[in-house]
């Protein structure tokens, strides 16, 4: 009866990022409440994977080769996924985090502040709220 309650409670993620490195910490970052399904380079595998795998999280950089993860998500959304999509970008530009919500998102975490804000942003996409990091509140205030 537990083994099935842990596999309820593990979350399927996708990660998008063109670089290892930033993968694969945030994979570490996730820890066991979240299961990452497949980690890609650039916006074209992202929406082939999402599409794909269905996973319930998809934790997108915008900044990447073949295409952006704003126009990858726009295309995500367009095939009907019920996948939440978080950014994790280093663009802190007021422009940016409009984009990625008008494109579907429902997190926007600065990667500098990641350790803190993403368990945060993954809670709030679970309850169905929008987060953004605390800089970028700022800018949206100004």
């Amino acid at each position: 009866m537990v083994a099935n309650q842990d596999r309820r409670t593990r979350y399927t993620v996708v990660l998008a990022d063109d670089n290892k490195e930033m993968r694969d910490t945030v994979a570490k970052h996730l820890g066991s409440e979240f299961d990452v399904k497949r980690a890609v380079a650039d916006g074209r595998a992202l929406v082939d994977t999402v599409l794909e795998l269905q996973p319930d999280f998809a934790i997108i950089d915008i900044s990447m080769p073949v295409m952006n993860g704003i126009d990858a998500a726009i295309k995500i959304v367009k095939q009907g996924s019920a996948t939440k999509m978080i950014f994790l970008t280093v663009n802190e530009d007021l422009d940016f985090v409009r984009a990625a919500f008008d494109a579907g998102g429902c997190g926007y975490v600065i990667k500098r502040s990641m350790a803190a804000d993403l368990p945060k942003a993954l809670k709030a996409a679970r309850a169905g709220t929008r987060f953004i990091s605390s800089s970028c509140e700022l800018l949206e205030e100004s």
